[in-house]
């Protein structure tokens, strides 16, 4: 019996001998199979994007996104004063075809900066205007290729008690205009101060220099215009501005100063040209 059991053992581990090396010969083959039909996937993929055979792929389609205001498809001749215009609210338009752009209005009381700006916003604007103690509001909005670019001016009012809204006027402003009446050499005296005072609270402005009522100032004696424009100018070099005499009655260069910020800020193919004759409206630079 014992003999049986022995003879039949070995019989089993004869056989379990072969099984192993079968099995695990077979697991090898498995393993290889597998990583051969892996890297035949990946070379089936590549070969068909090398070839441009067509793939399961989705069209993204193409969007059609606005022209941005700031490129140079926008001229500055189109930005007369004569183009439709709407008043917003503040110029804070989440629009993304939207620029709003604030500038700034400093000078003393009566030279004329409310007349400077209803001439340019237009007298729906200025009844639209938003009036806070020593502050105007009033927007106009361009409209030009299908792109908007609105101005927020903010006209401070200029005497004693208006002096709290410099901060608020001036913060944020990509150009401010400092206003003073050719007729009356103290208020050119006093851009001095507000040309101090502004730059506490914004010092990256746009710089202009605007002398108002320019029709009655050539009415003055010669000697007496050209002092003023020597001292103007003067000033303007002081405080590295570029300087316009205006008129709102008659619009002597009142929308030419909107289009020198446009053409300045979005650095375009515009260029002013220099005046400096007496008499005449003096572009300074």
């Amino acid at each position: 019996m014992a003999k049986i059991i022995r003879s039949t053992t070995e019989r089993m581990t004869r056989f379990c001998r072969k099984i192993v090396p079968v099995n695990v010969r077979w697991s090898v083959l498995e393993k290889v199979s597998f990583i051969g039909r892996f890297f035949q996937f990946i070379w089936d993929r590549i070969l068909v994007c090398s070839v441009g055979k067509p793939g399961r792929y989705r069209r993204i389609p193409l969007q059609d996104y606005p022209l941005m205001p700031a490129t140079a498809t926008i001229k500055v001749d189109e930005l007369d004063g004569d183009q439709p215009s709407v008043t917003g609210s503040g110029g804070y338009d989440a629009d993304s075809d939207l620029v709003s752009l604030k500038i700034s209005l400093l000078g003393d009381c009566d030279i004329g900066k409310t007349s400077f700006v209803i001439k340019y916003v237009g007298n729906e604007q200025e009844k639209r205007s938003l009036q806070m103690k020593g502050l105007n509001l009033m927007d106009k909005t361009l409209f030009v290729r299908g792109a908007r670019i609105s101005f927020s001016i903010w006209d401070v009012a200029g005497d004693k008690g208006s002096s709290d809204q410099i901060p608020l006027a001036c913060k944020d402003s990509v150009a401010i205009l400092f206003m003073f009446d050719l007729t009356s050499r103290s208020t050119l005296n006093s851009v001095v101060g507000w040309f101090s005072e502004a730059r506490k609270w914004n010092e990256t402005a746009l710089p202009i220099l605007i002398g108002t009522k320019f029709d009655d100032f050539v009415r003055l004696p010669p000697d007496v215009q050209w002092t003023i424009v020597t001292q103007a100018r003067a000033y303007a070099r002081a405080m590295k501005a570029t300087l316009f005499f205006s008129s709102a009655r008659h619009n002597i260069n009142v929308n030419k100063i909107f289009k020198f910020i446009m053409a300045k800020l979005f650095n375009l193919p515009w260029k002013v040209e220099r005046n400096l004759t007496l008499g005449e409206p003096i572009i300074d630079f």
